[in-house]
């Protein structure tokens, strides 16, 4: 086939874009709406971790143990200077120092075991997602990847997914660890002294309210950003996939200026997201410095208004304790700070991934769909109508009947409608009206699978896997012996050319097949769908890649190839559907003759013009 791709994919893409710039979360959305996607996003990610929730629960308490530990540091020390170093008590201070090391080795040693619990929850989360992913791109249609690009759908798979890794393996963890710290470090101050513990927290209501207004002005650039980076990396797919056409054409410094105005975009919106969390962390620095201030000027006052009877307590050694905690008030406020860039890029990632798991396939199997069983192979249409954009058709009223063994010949301009009968005969779209049988039984009244396991096709521009030979060619039958795969190369005169390669079958494939030549890769691909033993065949300008000496070996091994299977041939050059059984000549998506070579010619209609112009001189 041509193309399996619509020819207003590209006003359809249109569309989408706009869709997604101005859809349900999108900048141009109302804050509400926005918030609300945001929590759903965010509760739906965390709604992953329930299989490992009693995993998780060990770590959270493991977080709590490793927090006090730490906690309890500062206050040793304090003791350490008001009661042992001060009355020079050595066996008392050894006892302090012992409890230190035992304290900062438990900190120590439940932070590791509940970094790396986190760290494998968060990789089996990760696992699940992208096997859903891929599950929900092999179940969409065609239709799907007319109107998406695939480098934005590679961005959800790899870099929005990194995101969301990043949000589970790290950033909860940490933003649960600092509410943690936070309670521990309160519940201790206080226990130790509640004006102290005032004077350290005396910055905090700014410094968060600050926060809480940059995290919310963000978030919204963040969801833009996010999405310029899979339309840069779509972007950069395309003209990694074209440049052998750019270079052809001398146009790298036009394509460098195209991706150079998507890439000026990216950088802009990256600009505009990250320069207000960049602000945050000197905020929570600024914090811990001014609680210390704070800590330091009210407990000095406090320590010399002290005159011993007034019970304030205040020593040399509390004060000394709480200029610790007061520059530790920052730290989890600055590492929640820190994990702003990295949540909205997350959240925003993960809100592109559930749109695609959310995406409905438009092409589905009916509720009573059951396996289409063998067939002898008689296909009717019977008068089918197709578009592949509401209001604008592309086959019209096309009705033909392919007896068992038959070969059919498809011809006409392009844009006729002959690799739409293929797509449609394949289910890779529904028809708008009429039917299309095999056998007797409407394609749409069993499994895509199983339709599509007893059809095989050779595209005009064939795909090969970066993978063996061998390997591309048991693509085609994952069971297929190597005995049976040398068959189907011998069938499709690739054995030869196979053999006189580096490693023969076991040559890599480079990707997309750019080691080989155009005819070796159509050969590949005959050998492939030979060793599929298919019912129906299709061969689309099959031979049209190869040259003339080729191309006469090839056409008796397609005849072997469609000897017994009832083939559908679509041709421009005329002489490979010369010996057919049934012409049928498109125009504008109806069948306007039908017949034998010698019958359309002896009517001097449409395909008489066409046989002319290529064979002028020799009739």
């Amino acid at each position: 086939m041509t193309s399996t791709q619509s020819p207003n994919a590209g006003s359809q893409r249109g569309s989408a874009d706009l869709a997604t710039r101005r859809g349900p979360g999108g900048p141009m959305a109302p804050r509400a709406q926005r918030d609300e996607n945001t929590n759903a996003t965010f509760r739906r990610l965390v709604g992953y971790i329930g299989p490992w929730r009693s995993q998780v629960a060990i770590a959270a308490v493991l977080v709590v143990v490793s927090s006090i530990s730490g906690l309890l540091a500062p206050w040793l020390q304090g003791r350490a200077i008001d009661e042992f170093i001060s009355t020079q008590d050595r066996d008392g201070l050894q006892q302090i120092v012992v409890l230190l090391v035992a304290a900062y080795a438990t900190a120590w040693a439940s932070a590791v075991i509940y970094s790396r619990m986190i760290a494998k929850i968060a990789q089996r989360v990760m696992l699940d997602i992208r096997k859903e992913l891929a599950r929900k791109l092999q179940s969409l249609s065609t239709r799907f990847f007319d109107r998406n690009r695939t480098g934005d759908l590679m961005s959800r798979v790899t870099n929005d997914v990194d995101a969301v890794d990043q949000l589970l393996s790290q950033n909860l963890l940490t933003i649960f660890w600092a509410i943690v710290q936070i309670g521990s470090l309160l519940t201790i101050m206080v226990v130790l002294d509640w004006r102290l513990t005032l004077a350290v927290l005396i910055p905090v209501p700014i410094s968060m309210g600050l926060v809480q207004k940059l995290g919310k002005m963000s978030g919204p650039r963040f969801g833009a950003y996010q999405r310029t980076i899979g339309q840069l990396n779509a972007s950069a797919e395309e003209r990694l996939t074209g440049q052998r056409a750019v270079i052809s054409l001398d146009r790298q410094s036009q394509a460098e200026a195209e991706f150079a105005k998507v890439n000026e975009e990216t950088r802009s919106l990256g600009i505009r997201a990250q320069s207000l969390t960049a602000v945050m962390m000197p905020l929570m620095f600024g914090l811990g410095n001014l609680s210390t201030v704070s800590v330091v000027s009210i407990g000095a006052w406090l320590a010399v208004s002290d005159d011993g009877g007034d019970g304030s307590g205040v020593t040399i050694g509390l004060i000394a304790a709480f200029v610790t905690y007061a520059s530790r008030v920052g730290q989890p406020l600055g590492r929640i700070a820190n994990t702003v860039t990295s949540i909205f890029s997350a959240l925003a990632g993960g809100t592109r991934i559930f749109s695609l798991l959310d995406e409905q396939p438009d092409l589905v199997n009916a509720p009573d769909a059951k396996d289409l069983p063998p067939v002898t192979g008689r296909v009717v249409f019977e008068n089918v109508d197709f578009e592949y954009v509401e209001g604008q058709p592309i086959l019209r009223n096309v009705s033909f009947v392919a007896e068992p063994g038959q070969m059919i010949g498809l011809v006409g301009p392009t844009g006729a409608g002959k690799s739409t009968i293929i797509n449609v005969l394949n289910r890779f779209y529904d028809i708008s009206s009429g039917s299309v049988t095999v056998d007797g039984i409407d394609i749409r009244d069993v499994t895509k699978d199983s339709l599509r396991d007893q059809l095989g096709i050779v595209l005009q521009r064939t795909y090969l896997f970066t993978d063996t030979v061998r390997n591309n060619i048991r693509f085609g039958r994952l069971d297929a012996t190597d005995d049976e795969i040398v068959e189907a190369a011998t069938l499709a005169n690739a054995h030869r050319f196979i053999t006189s390669l580096p490693q023969g079958y076991d040559t890599v494939i480079s990707e997309g097949g750019n080691n080989l030549s155009l005819g070796q890769r159509q050969l590949i691909a005959i050998a492939r769908t030979a060793i599929a033993d298919p019912h129906l065949l299709v061969l689309d300008e099959a031979t049209s890649s190869v040259d003339t000496r080729t191309e006469r070996a090839l056409q008796n091994a397609l005849l072997k190839l469609m000897e017994g299977r009832t083939s559908f041939v679509i041709a421009h050059r005329l002489s490979t559907v010369r010996d057919a059984d049934m012409i049928l000549v498109l125009q504008d998506g109806e069948i306007t003759e039908a017949g034998t070579h010698d019958e359309l010619l002896a009517k001097e209609g449409f395909y008489h013009q066409l046989y002319s112009a290529q064979f002028r001189g020799q009739m």
